[in-house]
């Protein structure tokens, strides 16, 4: 009986040996820390291993904006190139920005994926800020979690584990260094991964590196390769027009000169502006009418200037304090018994502005010779200081060359002048565009010639109802042409 019970306690040891001797293999080789607990209840044995089964982590790294130059120290984001969850490469765009300088593109340092974006399009972002966050791709190391999940086995019948599988869990899993997703390509196409050189940082196996291996492009051995080290973020600048030529200094003309004194004059005068628009439909059928006979006669081409200043000394009869001059220091008012009324003209030379005397005393076709006389000396460059001194008030026919609207500047020492734009609607602009709908008495439509007027006054003398009023006068004479040749004198 002793003997027997020696024997089998023996036989009970030996097997026990054997497994531990087995699972300690199988745990050294693999590289993990698996304890090992035995039970002998119900003459069964329990096996208990501890698996790391998390899932492999990445570093994710913050992309900040880099110097980027000329003093640049925080810039607008303009536009994004790249959405959380896109993949990137080194030197992919990842967004433009705007600086008081320069648009810049920035580009990518690294591979991987984007995971945040920090900032939304208008925002504002400083040298040094974090502009997205990237998860590096290829770079980072597997870290394992920091608890484990145990795992129990029950093993009712001694088993002898395969060495073989023990190798190849080995060499796949405990050397070779690898991520995931090429690890499945590495399987799904059956390429041992220990065959394969691997590029990456630290020998890491990379997607291209499979890819290479199954089209039998050869790797450089680990002894030739080279950590390339991070090139630092180059900004994209777009290239800036260069000036072929160089600056030139000159001096003022003598008519920039005389400007310059008369308009900063000008902007030490309060300035009260008008603005009312003018229907010159009856002016316009009266000029279509009168212009072949002017021609014929008197060998003059009419325009709608001459019946302008004609009407503007007509309502000065009514309004004399416009007429007027006031001394530099505003203390007194001088009313002109002569309307000298003068016309801007763009000349060669510069702006220049001649006037025509006594219109009070002059008709249509006179006040349209003398306008002709005045534009052909200044065309010339001969306008004389006959010319160009007295006048009274002044009319500004920018709509001869274009635009609508105008907000002229008084010239010292008068107190009235009048911007005129185009006449819209006028058989001159043939472009639907200019044609603008005006209401008949009965509530029929038709297309209205319409003028538009701005004038400014010297608001230390002139009141705005004054320059209403004159306004609302000259109007009525040119849309109703026959008022006034009824009341010329």
């Amino acid at each position: 009986m002793l003997t027997g019970a020696l024997v089998g306690a023996r036989v009970v040891a030996g097997v026990l040996s054997k497994r531990l001797v087995l699972a300690t293999i199988s745990r050294e080789r693999c590289g993990l820390r698996l304890p090992i607990s035995l039970s002998s209840s119900n003459h069964h044995f329990q096996t208990v291993r501890a698996f790391h089964l998390s899932k492999t982590l990445f570093e994710v790294i913050p992309f900040k904006l880099s110097d980027i130059g000329e003093g640049i120290r925080e810039v607008v984001i303009k536009e994004w190139y790249v959405k959380v969850g896109d993949s990137v490469r080194q030197f992919d765009p990842i967004c433009e920005v705007q600086s008081d300088k320069a648009t810049v593109t920035i580009t990518s340092r690294y591979d991987g994926t984007v995971r945040a974006l920090h900032f939304e399009l208008q925002d504002t972002c400083a040298v040094g800020q974090a502009l997205v966050d990237i998860e590096l791709a290829g770079d980072a190391s597997e870290k394992p979690a920091s608890s484990a999940t145990p795992s129990t086995e029950t093993l009712s019948e001694p088993a002898a584990e395969s060495p073989q599988l023990l190798d190849k869990e080995t060499e796949d899993f405990g050397k070779v260094l690898a991520t995931p997703s090429v690890r499945r390509l590495a399987m799904e196409n059956k390429i041992k991964l220990s065959d394969v050189v691997g590029t990456g940082k630290g020998g890491r196996i990379l997607k291209e590196d499979v890819l290479n291996f199954m089209s039998g492009t050869s790797a450089p051995s680990p002894a030739e390769r080279r950590e390339t080290p991070v090139q630092p973020v180059t900004p994209v600048v777009r290239p800036r027009a260069v000036s072929a030529g160089e600056d030139k200094v000159v001096g003022l003309t003598v008519i920039q000169r005389a400007m310059k004194t008369s308009m900063s004059q000008s902007n030490q005068i309060p300035h009260f502006v008008l603005s009312d628009e003018l229907d010159l439909t009856r002016l316009v059928e009266l000029r279509e009418e009168s212009s072949k006979l002017v021609k014929d006669r008197y060998g003059l081409k009419l325009t709608y200037m001459p019946f302008f200043i004609k009407a503007a000394s007509q309502a000065l009869l009514e309004f004399p304090m416009l007429n007027a001059y006031t001394d530099e220091e505003c203390e007194q008012i001088t009313y002109k018994a002569s309307h000298n009324i003068g016309i801007a003209m763009d000349t060669p030379e510069g702006l220049l502005v001649p006037n025509i005397k006594c219109v009070e005393q002059l008709s249509v076709i006179e006040i349209a010779a003398e306008l002709v006389r005045l534009q052909d000396l200044g065309s010339r460059g001969k306008l004389g200081t006959a010319d160009l001194n007295g006048g009274t008030i002044t009319l500004s026919n920018i709509g001869s060359i274009g635009g609508t609207y105008t907000a002229p500047c008084i010239l010292p020492p008068q107190v009235l002048i009048a911007g005129l734009g185009r006449i819209q609607a006028s058989r001159n602009f043939i472009s639907c565009a200019y044609r603008l709908p005006r209401f008949n008495v009965d509530n029929s439509i038709r297309v209205g010639h319409i003028l538009n007027v701005s004038w400014a006054a010297d608001h230390r003398v002139i009141d705005g109802a004054t320059v209403t009023r004159f306004s609302k006068l000259w109007r009525s004479y040119l849309e109703n042409p026959a008022t006034l040749v009824l009341e010329l004198k």
